[in-house]
């Protein structure tokens, strides 16, 4: 009888196959453990309180809070110094973000453990957070302030020169017409309803894109610790693998050759997981291919040079991986 097989095993040997069915003499205890220690992850990922719990449901709505209620400190702000240094005091911690606060107000860190925690990126992920909230404190005042005897505020020469400067990177449109308006109405004697009612249009204007872009930076900096994590985990598992794969379905075994490469360096062609996710020594990949799912939970074993787990595809196909590097990364 023949059996009928997938497609996808057939990839060519040098590939990274999406459909993999491993091996027959694969001692059947290694996958039992493998098994076990998923469900074990599984379950402790279950139990264990979600990030939006662990951390008091933070979300974007704390940014609010934070311009009416820091709108005095936020308004002093000149600097990219003075700016992180209210992030790391203040702002940060409340707005749910203690973790990037503190990594950023940590003092002569090494240089290698700068660049692993890419704080430079993280860095200016802050200025543009708090270049918005300021922005936004600016456009609030003048809201507020605007009538026929605007006491809005004065810009000081540095506050105005380092708000324009961010400017590249967090385009406000409305920011120069409305120091330009607010201006001209604090110099008028007699300021027209049309004038003020153009400055308030251009404040909520204002107001509006700042938060735009303060949302977009606060989800920015959430999320680095868990890009951090998965960057080191990929490093971890690039390089050239031998993966010896044993089906339970068809009691076969497979010999295949995988190559995981650099993050941002993959070849065009080169099939790779629609899904990684990497969290110590636990390693879960998915495969997407022709329609058809596989899968892989497993673990690094032996100082990163050999891998052991489990797969299971849409096709019905379960059983065990072992595998061992054959080659170290190559950039």
């Amino acid at each position: 009888m023949t059996e009928r097989r997938s497609s996808v095993r057939h990839q060519p040997p040098t590939r990274v196959a999406i459909e993999r069915f491993p091996d027959r003499n694969q001692d059947f205890s290694v996958y039992r453990r493998a098994a076990t220690g998923f469900l074990l992850i599984m379950m402790f990922s279950i139990l264990a309180p979600s990030p939006a719990v662990a951390e008091g449901n933070v979300s974007p709505s704390l940014i609010t809070d934070v311009v009416s209620q820091r709108g005095d400190k936020l308004a002093t702000i000149d600097s990219d110094e003075r700016a992180l240094h209210l992030f790391t005091t203040e702002v940060g911690p409340a707005l749910g973000l203690k973790d990037a606060a503190a990594a950023l107000g940590a003092k002569r860190l090494p240089s290698k453990m700068v660049k692993e925690l890419g704080l430079a990126e993280l860095s200016q992920s802050v200025h543009e957070l708090m270049a918005a909230l300021a922005t936004w404190q600016l456009a609030d005042s003048i809201r507020h302030d605007a009538g026929p005897s605007p006491a809005a505020l004065s810009l000081p020469a540095a506050r105005q020169e380092w708000l324009r400067g961010h400017s590249k990177t967090i385009p406000l449109p409305g920011l120069s017409p409305l120091t330009q308006e607010d201006q001209s109405l604090r110099n008028s004697q007699s300021p027209s309803d049309p004038q003020n009612t153009d400055l308030l249009l251009a404040a909520e204007r204002t107001i509006f894109e700042a938060s735009q872009r303060a949302t977009a930076a606060w989800w920015d900096i959430y999320g680095w610790k868990e890009r951090i994590r998965q960057t080191k985990g990929r490093a971890r598992l690039c390089g050239t693998w031998q993966w010896t794969i044993h089906n339970h379905q068809h009691h076969e075994d497979q010999k295949n050759t995988l190559v995981f490469h650099p993050e941002g360096q993959v070849p065009a062609n080169s099939p790779v997981p629609s899904e990684m996710i990497i969290l110590g020594d636990s390693i879960y990949l998915r495969w997407e291919h022709n329609g058809h799912i596989q899968e892989d939970s497993l673990l690094f074993t032996k100082d990163n040079t050999k891998i052991e787990g489990s797969f299971s595809n849409s096709l019905g196909g379960w059983g065990s991986i072992s595998g061992k590097r054959t080659a170290a990364c190559k950039p």
